[in-house]
């Protein structure tokens, strides 16, 4: 298997590989001890932060707040040999459940890559609307964090990016380096939070410029695909494996 699944901490993370081996997501880096590999975290969902670390408040910077939650693992619905579907509970820090998860995660192997595709289905659990935001929904620039979080490894600062930059529009983000190639798919274009320097992060962030209401019993749907593969792929390889999306599916399957 290409990837291993841990629960520990404040959510639970992916570690990748490709498929010759090299390592492709970093855990827990001194920088930012709550980047975990490639996990799902939100930094403002209502007044908790999902993300980890310091709240951006408006007017006043980053502040440590009492409010970071976590995404409790509470079992799994099916688990084969290609993926699994999984319940999770969003929990803020003062113990109150505000959101339940249904993820589902299904891998496949090519001839030089693999795939995993990541879906999940957030249901707002409260009795009010839930806003889910950003940092820059919140004032600060560039900074519009939240969703399906890829942390590289140190070795892969300064890797190429192809598709998009930081808040522009694509349905795909291409992160090249000469170890290893991850390429990005969203179901329809989508905003990207993407650093290659001082550290290697994706993230697909539909909260990037807008918040969005999601309304009592109301289910937020999220669906990503990430491609994983050994050594540096050129554009035009890259923008092959990115197939449109149609109804949730990825098309030509």
């Amino acid at each position: 298997m290409n990837y291993t699944y841990i629960h520990s901490g404040q959510r639970p993370f992916f570690n990748l590989k490709t498929r010759g081996g090299v390592e492709v997501t970093g855990v827990r880096p001194a920088d930012h001890p709550w980047h975990t590999g490639l996990s799902l975290a939100i930094a403002h969902v209502g007044a908790a932060n999902f993300w980890g670390g310091p709240t951006f408040v408006r007017g006043q910077g980053y502040r440590q707040l009492p409010n970071n939650g976590t995404i409790r693992h509470d079992g799994f619905e099916e688990r084969t040999a290609a993926g699994f579907r999984e319940r999770l509970s969003w929990i803020t820090e003062q113990g109150e459940r505000v959101a339940t998860e249904l993820r589902t995660v299904e891998t496949a192997t090519h001839e030089d890559h693999w795939t995993l595709d990541f879906g999940t289905e957030i249901a707002n659990a409260t009795r009010t609307s839930l806003i889910f935001g950003s940092p820059t929904t919140n004032g600060r620039p560039d900074a519009g964090y939240g969703g399906l979080l890829w942390r590289g490894p140190a070795s892969f600062t300064g890797g190429k990016v192809f598709g998009a930059r930081m808040g522009e529009l694509s349905p795909w983000l291409g992160f090249v380096t000469p170890q290893a190639t991850l390429v990005f798919i969203a179901p329809a274009p989508t905003w990207w939070f993407v650093r290659s320097e001082p550290f290697a992060a994706v993230c697909p962030a539909p909260f990037f410029h807008e918040e969005t209401t999601l309304r009592a019993g109301e289910v937020l749907r999220l669906r990503y695909r990430v491609v994983i593969a050994d050594g540096a792929w050129d554009e035009t390889r890259i923008r092959a494996c990115s197939p449109p999306v149609v109804g949730g599916l990825f098309s030509g399957e």
